[in-house]
């Protein structure tokens, strides 16, 4: 059967060619998707400056659920000091240290702030940090004073010289190299005594804590000793939990927020696996399609010569699976490649990263050959189920024609699928948020799909009609297309269908996005009063008398701190607990000097103590009303019960949810401002007042609010960006190859029109009128499906029912369609007019 398939395949090459294409895209395609997936479940940071420590003690950064994957917790908790000392009298033991990170940034000759080796809100630590470095070169000696400190290689200070160093938002003060430090994630050392004034930690409510604590094992004991310290540690943990890791793992204890980058590689694969996957089968079944059905008629002749139902389906199966084999294995390769790359554009942006390496491993591989291989035996089989089940003198007799009956099951599940992608369009109306959102994307999907079932039923109508209307003196080529759009509407349906997909991929994904950015451009713009915000990113957070002074410039009319953190809020949805995360900002009660949420209930102004205020989308899902308390985890684990003392309505610009700054203190990495929102009185010379303060305190930046948006451009866009390119490449690529397969198996009927006196000129101007109803109809259709769902989403999300998005996008998607559909029809015409028309038939 392998030999015989074999066989088949080289006498159809152009028509095996769309299905190797198919195949290759898609193994390329999910084999990346695989990746990412394995990597967010498996991959880890390098351990950095905790090198040097055979295993650390540190807080559950993560929020449990039950049946679904953690949440990361990204601002650090702290831990009891007292561990330190208990860890160290364990057995096989050799040393135990604790660690602090707090804000330190040093500052060169003209006051710059010098690039840090790690994050600058945790580059300062004490010297006995220095401890957990991989084989630290140290040069000089450790700091004892109070104005000596350490510094890594990398910065270019020399022993004795004197530098100045901002740390946790003091004043810039001078301080005497004592040791330059070279080691992986060397940062700023102090003097132990001093690390714990600077950072905090001899009072108040973090004192006698520490961030981590790195253990020293003897060799060959560190799963014991690891044993050892998690039953002393089950013996004290308080409700949050602490965690001991080892070996790879280690680096989560370097930067708690790691572990929401590796939940987003599995949020990113799982939402991509699904589109990839129906996309990938979509294609696949079409590219099947059109080869299945120019072999119907070797087909049906199997069959009068006796071959079983079965035998024919298998025979199908094995000669695709022949060309998925050779395909697959290239793809495969491929999509390893692919994720390198899409996960360095992530990194790129700040997504991800730069450390987090990708696991590349059997497993996306395995997944892929499972699955290709399934959909195209899956494929080929339908496709050949039809010629398999009839009996063999009308296999032989349809071989050459449509069947003239559609299946009415087949078209009213389409028409279903498209009603049910326009009620679901309908969620924008409902739901103001990302995830309402996205059901505008999925809409027109699954409209698209409505349209690949019902599409042959609509086209044989429409080519009736037209054929009914033509004149009497029309031209021949244009009653020669009419006729075989009419006669062959399942061969046009299936040319057209993935072309109204591609542009309702397009269309509903790329405006989808900017209508939501636009949204969430007017919500910020509008509801920000202030005109400049200032920042301090290379010191790790604002020095502490910062918004004082920015109240003291004249013509400031007011200066509030802003922040932002995550949250996980716990609400009851059918009778359990559902969490919710999310990134909330953090206000005083004067915010309304400087935001207008449009408070619709309650004010901003009683933001004090354990209270919050919410967006009126979450008031009304999650039963948090004007009075009510929520239940939330904050970003370092503690739970909390908070108050509502206002319900907004701008929440796709400023967050569901907004916390107090006195929920917040305390449980944060650092419990420094992240930036000041100021409003001024608009005249230039208070513009020039506030460039000259931010000029005279180092590591201060000053921009306006139109300049910075108030918010970055978020990570989704980036990544639905790449994946609209990659996946409109891999439907580009594969509509060409099956307009290419359709035409040039129609070389019988080409000679045969030759052979009956139709000229060559002719024959191309029917081609042409026939590509021509093909991008129409493609088009057509395409616009049509977004329609519904483009229109919903601008009146749900901008007030007015069109949505926000660049003017080109339309006329390029119309080029591309009318092109691909001419050259790929064109091209294969003109080759087959060069055969003479009884070679031609002899070959057919």
């Amino acid at each position: 059967m392998l030999h015989l398939a074999w066989r088949m395949a080289a006498h159809r090459i152009t028509a095996l060619i769309a299905v190797a294409c198919a195949v290759l895209g898609g193994a390329v395609m999910i084999t990346g998707t695989g990746v990412l997936a394995e990597s967010g479940l498996r991959s880890h940071l390098p351990p950095g400056r905790l090198g040097g420590a055979d295993m650390v003690v540190a807080a559950d950064q993560e929020y449990h659920r039950s049946g679904d994957l953690p949440i990361a917790l990204s601002e650090r908790a702290a831990i009891p000091a007292s561990l330190v000392n208990q860890l160290a009298a364990l057995p096989d033991v050799t040393d135990a240290v604790g660690d602090i990170g707090f804000p330190a940034a040093l500052l060169d000759a003209r006051g710059q702030v010098m690039p840090p080796a790690e994050d600058p809100r945790v580059a300062g630590h004490g010297w006995s940090s220095v401890k957990l470095l991989a084989r630290p070169r140290v040069q000089g000696h450790p700091p004892v004073g109070a104005d000596e400190i350490a510094v890594a290689a990398g910065t270019g200070a020399k022993v004795g010289e004197r530098i100045r160093v901002v740390a946790n938002g003091r004043p810039a003060a001078r301080y005497r190299v004592s040791a330059v430090v070279d080691a992986p994630g060397a940062g700023v050392y102090f003097a132990d005594t001093t690390a714990l004034r600077l950072a905090g930690r001899d009072t108040g409510a973090r004192a006698r804590t520490v961030d981590l604590i790195g253990l020293r094992v003897a060799p060959g004991d560190e799963q014991q000793v690891a044993a050892r310290v998690r039953d002393r540690l089950a013996a004290t943990a308080t409700a949050t939990g602490w965690k001991v890791t080892t070996g790879t793992e280690r680096g989560e204890a370097v930067a708690p927020g790691v572990g929401s980058a590796r939940s987003l590689l599995i949020l990113i694969a799982g939402s991509l696996g699904g589109i990839v996957l129906l996309i990938t089968g979509f294609v696949v079944a079409g590219a099947l399609g059109v080869t299945i059905a120019g072999q119907r008629r070797d087909l049906a002749l199997m069959r009068a010569v006796g071959a079983t139902p079965k035998q024919i389906r298998h025979l199908a199966a094995a000669q695709s699976t022949v060309v998925a084999a050779v395909t697959l294995v290239p793809g495969v390769a491929l999509g390893y490649l692919l994720a390198g790359q899409f996960r360095q554009i992530l990194a790129d942006r700040g997504v991800l990263p730069e450390a987090l390496p990708l696991t590349i491993g059997p497993i996306p591989a395995l997944a892929t050959l499972l699955l290709v291989g399934a959909a195209v035996q899956l494929s080929a089989r339908c496709a050949a189920w039809r010629t398999s089940r009839m009996p063999a003198t009308e296999a032989v007799a349809e071989s050459r024609s449509e069947p003239r009956r559609l299946s009415p099951t087949r078209t009213l599940f389409g028409a279903l699928l498209i009603l049910a992608a326009s009620v679901l369009s309908a969620a924008p109306l409902l739901s103001r948020t990302v995830v309402g959102a996205s059901a505008t994307s999925m809409a027109g999907i699954i409209a698209a799909i409505g349209l690949a079932l019902c599409g042959p039923a609509l086209v044989k109508h429409a080519g009736e009609a037209i054929v009914r209307r033509l004149r009497p003196g029309v031209a021949a080529p244009t009653w020669l297309a009419m006729s075989n759009v009419r006669a062959y509407s399942q061969r046009l349906s299936g040319v057209v269908t993935p072309l109204a997909m591609g542009v309702v991929f397009v269309l509903t994904y790329a405006l989808t996005q900017t209508t939501v950015l636009a949204a969430t451009s007017d919500d910020t713009r509008a509801g920000t009063l202030a005109q400049y915000e200032v920042t301090a990113p290379g010191l790790g957070g604002l020095p502490t008398n910062t918004v004082s002074g920015l109240r003291k410039v004249p013509g400031v009319r007011a200066a509030v701190p802003v922040g932002t953190t995550p949250v996980v809020w716990e609400y009851r949805q059918f009778g359990e607990t559902t969490p919710e995360q999310a990134s909330a900002m953090v206000l005083t009660p004067d915010a309304g000097d400087v935001l207008d949420l449009k408070v619709r209930k309650g004010a901003l102004g009683r933001l004090t103590g354990s209270t919050i205020a919410v967006s009126d989308e979450a008031a009304s899902t999650q039963g948090a009303g004007l009075g009510k308390h929520a239940r939330l985890v904050l970003g370092d684990g503690s739970r909390v019960e908070a108050e509502v003392v206002a319900v907004y309505e701008r929440s796709l610009g400023f967050g569901p949810v907004i916390l107090s700054r006195d929920l917040a203190d305390g449980h944060t990495t650092t419990d420094l401002d992240q930036r000041v929102l100021v409003r001024t009185d608009g005249t230039p010379a208070t513009a020039q007042r506030l460039t000259a303060l931010a000029a005279s305190r180092s590591g201060l930046a000053l921009a306006t609010t139109a300049q910075g948006g108030g918010k970055d451009t978020p990570p989704e866009v980036w990544i639905n960006l790449a994946v609209i390119v990659v996946l409109l490449g891999y439907l580009l690529l594969s509509i060409a190859n099956k307009l290419v397969a359709a035409t040039a198996q129609r070389r019988a009927e080409i000679a045969a029109l030759r052979l009956v006196g139709t000229t060559p000129r002719q024959i191309r101007a029917m081609m042409r009128r026939e590509a021509a109803v093909i991008a129409a109809a493609g088009l057509a259709s395409g616009l049509l499906l977004s329609a519904l769902p483009l229109s919903l989403l601008g009146q749900g999300y901008l007030g007015h029912p069109w949505p926000a998005g660049p003017a080109w996008l339309l006329p390029a998607v119309v080029v591309t369609v009318a092109v691909t559909s001419f050259l790929t029809v064109e091209l294969p015409t003109r080759h087959a007019l060069r055969t003479p028309p009884a070679d031609a038939l002899r070959t057919a």
